[in-house]
């Protein structure tokens, strides 16, 4: 669990990230998690948008891509959520 300002420092981390995952019509299915549980792994830090076409409440699919994903759910802002994961090998960002 991430205290408050270990939040705060990881949501200025990934302001100037832009989302490498997008989460349409289909939701969110087993195929998606995959990929983003190997990619937070190797970036630790990640953003994901849910685009319009999604029905789904967003907190929800911020719920379910962190619990899959085994990540911590840093911030749903707007259509864009932010998730962390402290990575075995690819170790970069010192939480305060």
């Amino acid at each position: 669990m991430l205290s408050g300002k270990q939040k705060r420092f990881l949501r200025a981390q990934a302001h100037h990230l832009t989302p490498i995952f997008q989460v349409g019509k289909g939701g969110v299915n087993d195929h998606l998690i995959r990929h983003i549980a190997e990619a937070i792994e190797v970036r630790e830090l990640l953003k994901v948008s849910i685009l319009n076409n999604n029905s789904d409440d967003r907190h929800e699919v911020a719920e379910q891509l962190a619990e899959g994903a085994g990540a911590e759910l840093v911030q749903v802002i707007g259509r864009t959520i932010v998730l962390y994961k402290e990575s075995r090998d690819n170790k970069t960002i010192e939480l305060p």
